[in-house]
């Protein structure tokens, strides 16, 4: 026997309409056929008991007739009623499948229909959740790949410019050529630089990386970033001073924060004259660990202080042009990563600040 299902179907193939009369027409004949039976069998009962169809039999049969009449409002209403919230869910679902419309509040209500509505919302949260997640890491992907190729673009261009020089045999003096190696050699270190740096910032904001966070004493961990920095230091003149007491101690992870305070250290250097100090201060009290990494340079216009932890974004090029602007993006990942924050204080011609604040 061939179903038929009334379904309203838009354009683009979709059912825009859900509802159909199949279980309605079904219920309606069901009831119809039992209460016909019912009615007959009754009907046959009252004949034989009492010889024949008298009156009284006629108004029994009525009487019959009207209850189940009055039966079948109520469960009709009731089914009906159940089966509008069943195709109110089916709508919510097709429109959570096929378009972007945000839902209205849960509709609560109770028993079983009630049960359904509630894991509809918790799977529509769920959903909603994974898309706008799944189309962040897109165009975080997208943002990358893009910034990397554009990145690339000058040293690689700087770098066929002087493999051409010395393959044409356009410089023939050996102290050019020397000079030109070392640029090249710098070109590709600031390349090898910013790749890897964007590969961990890569896989910190993807969440790839776990952070490995136990008890660590702060001291050893500055001391080291010290280490880290030397070579600069001693080329400028420049003097690192670390305040920190030996029973400071927080939850970190001791290599990741070894890495974000060397990149401070690293841009406090390069911002600050020669002969400068650059000073590692701590702050510790039962409710956090704060890290005041300070230095006596060139100090930050206030309207850029907003913009210093963005990728690629640098305040002055001149003072190292063989940094690529990534170091603090990466310093505010790892930090933020493991559940510090950090911001930054400054004034031009007179210092920086930069403050990262663990909550213990």
């Amino acid at each position: 026997m061939a179903v038929s299902i009334h379904t309203k179907v838009g354009l683009n193939g979709d059912c825009d309409n859900v509802k159909n009369s199949f279980e309605r027409n079904r219920f309606i004949i069901l009831y119809l056929v039992v209460s016909a039976i019912g009615l007959i069998v009754f009907g046959a009962f009252c004949v034989m008991t009492e010889g024949g169809f008298s009156h009284r039999s006629l108004v029994l049969l009525v009487c019959v007739a009207l209850i189940l009449a009055i039966l079948f409002v109520v469960l009709f209403l009731h089914y009906n009623r159940v089966l509008s919230d069943m195709e109110n869910i089916s709508l919510i679902m097709d429109d959570v499948i096929n378009t972007d419309k945000e839902l209205v509040g849960e509709e609560y209500k109770e028993g079983t229909i009630g049960m359904l509505y509630t894991k509809l919302y918790q799977m529509v949260g769920i959903l909603k959740e994974s898309r706008d997640r799944e189309l962040k890491e897109k165009i975080f992907l997208r943002d990358i790949i893009s910034d990397i190729s554009h990145q690339l673009k000058t040293p690689l261009a700087s770098l066929n410019i002087f493999v051409d020089l010395l393959l044409d045999d356009k410089v023939t003096e050996y102290e050019k050529q020397k000079q030109i190696l070392s640029e090249a050699s710098n070109q590709l270190s600031r390349m090898e630089w910013m790749v890897l740096s964007m590969l961990k910032l890569a896989r910190i904001e993807a969440g790839a990386i776990v952070f490995d966070k136990s008890r660590q004493h702060l001291l050893p961990l500055l001391q080291q970033a010290g280490d880290g920095v030397k070579y600069l230091l001693d080329d400028r003149n420049q003097m690192l001073k670390i305040d920190c007491g030996e029973e400071v101690a927080f939850n970190c992870d001791g290599e990741w924060l070894t890495e974000a305070i060397i990149n401070l250290l690293k841009n406090a250097s390069d911002y600050s004259d020669k002969e400068k100090n650059i000073t590692i201060e701590v702050d510790d009290s039962n409710a956090y660990c704060r890290i005041y990494i300070k230095d006596e340079g060139m100090g930050i216009a206030e309207e850029e202080l907003p913009n210093i932890f963005k990728r690629f974004y640098r305040i002055n090029s001149e003072v190292n042009p063989n940094s690529v602007g990534i170091g603090l993006s990466l310093t505010k990942s790892i930090i933020e990563g493991m559940g510090g924050s950090i911001k930054v204080r400054s004034e031009v011609g007179k210092y920086t600040w930069f403050i990262i604040t663990f909550v213990k």
